[in-house]
């Protein structure tokens, strides 16, 4: 098994598993997280094919602007002032005991 093998069956147990971590994780920031590392993921599979224009635009819009658009997107919807309700922690994360 050569070294380019190696990271291919690396890159993809790394776009699965954080594929998966993207459905079942109950933190829209973690799986915007995720998300990202999806596309990161992706844009090594470009370089990897000898596309590293295509492998650039993956990481800066896929990556990038995704995935900060994606947690903005939950800042602004407040989702994340129900997960910290729901911890049982006020918004400053102390508990209210």
């Amino acid at each position: 098994m050569s070294w380019a093998d190696l990271i291919v069956l690396l890159m993809v147990v790394l776009v699965l598993a954080t594929a998966f971590a993207t459905l079942f994780l109950r933190n829209l920031l973690g799986a915007a997280v995720a998300t990202t590392l999806v596309s990161l993921a992706v844009s090594v599979f470009y370089v990897i094919l000898r596309a590293p224009d295509v492998a650039l635009t993956e990481a800066a819009v896929g990556a990038g602007l995704s995935g900060l658009l994606l947690a903005l997107a939950a800042k602004r919807l407040g989702l994340w002032h129900i997960e910290v309700q729901e911890a049982g922690l006020d918004e400053r994360g102390d508990d209210p005991c």
